[in-house]
């Protein structure tokens, strides 16, 4: 086995399969991506190159910039609420045992299991403001009015709240697996040391799960930056452009309003922005770890 995979040959024919892939389906569109965003094309007909035109444009853009400032909202929430939650779930659902911990980690993870088109749907009964749940709960605390929880100081909360409640499941269930792979030797010898379980967490947990919660964090931001699906069927992007996010003004502009150019522009400058944030807390975490 060991000359076979010596053989330049056979690792050849191994790793062009892979390398093909990568170039079709992604350095290829990227290019492609790149050369249209000089262009005006609206998708049809013929592309004539504009040069930065495009991205003149988009610094003007308001609603772009709308954009990421709600995608940036989203990212602080996934950090600041989400994530801290999930861990303290995930520790706790470590301490039970038998059939109560596979129930709970099951019921956990359901919402990641259901179609997106299903979620927002539910949650737009939920939030319906003449006969959805959350103001019928309302006024069964004697609360009178109706609230519309998609009005424009409202909706971006509303949103944050399903992105949340959608994304936790699977925030929880990595979380839930570091801590699995934490040797219990060490738990064992600070319960002997008279260790409680916040101090455990604390001296334990926290520090051990290090590299699981930058894969975590990492992936939320992203998860931020391109968050589209939920939030098109769920609001669209209104009203006005207050749940407006990168991916569903980019998809708006290119398909809807037929700018081609301008939304590959917009993707280019996406693709930056998403290398930059994760090489940016790369080198947070390995600052973190160095000292």
């Amino acid at each position: 086995m060991k000359r076979l995979y010596s053989n330049k040959l056979v690792i050849f024919s191994l790793v062009i399969p892979g390398l093909l892939v990568f170039f079709f389906a992604i350095l290829a569109p990227i290019a492609l991506s790149a050369y249209y965003g000089f262009t005006d094309y609206s998708g049809m007909g013929k592309a004539t190159f504009v040069g930065l035109d495009n991205y003149k444009q988009l610094m003007k853009d308001g609603a772009f910039f709308q954009s990421l400032k709600n995608s940036l909202f989203l990212a602080i929430g996934f950090i600041a609420i989400q994530h801290p939650i999930a861990i303290v779930v995930a520790a706790v659902l470590d301490k039970l045992q038998g059939k109560a911990e596979g129930i709970f980690r099951c019921i956990y993870f359901i919402p990641n299991v259901i179609s997106v088109a299903v979620i927002a749907y539910l949650w737009k009964f939920i939030y319906n403001p003449d006969f959805g749940l959350l103001n019928n709960l309302l006024k069964s605390f004697g609360y009178t009015g109706k609230i519309n929880w998609f009005s424009s100081d409202l909706a971006i909360w509303s949103v944050l709240i399903v992105l949340i409640w959608h994304g936790f499941g699977w925030g929880m269930l990595i979380y839930y697996t570091g801590i699995k792979n934490i040797d219990p030797v060490l738990y064992e010898a600070a319960s002997i040391d008279g260790a409680n379980t916040t101090t455990t967490f604390l001296r334990i947990t926290l520090p051990l799960m290090k590299p699981v919660i930058q894969i975590n964090i990492t992936m939320a931001v992203i998860s931020a930056l391109k968050q589209m699906e939920t939030v098109y069927l769920l609001t669209n992007g209104g009203p006005g452009n207050s749940t407006q996010f990168a991916a569903n003004y980019l998809y708006k502009q290119a398909f809807k309003a037929f700018k081609y150019g301008y939304g590959n522009a917009i993707g280019i400058v996406f693709i930056i922005i998403c290398l930059v944030v994760t090489v940016g807390l790369n080198k947070i975490f390995a600052e973190k770890k160095a000292a």
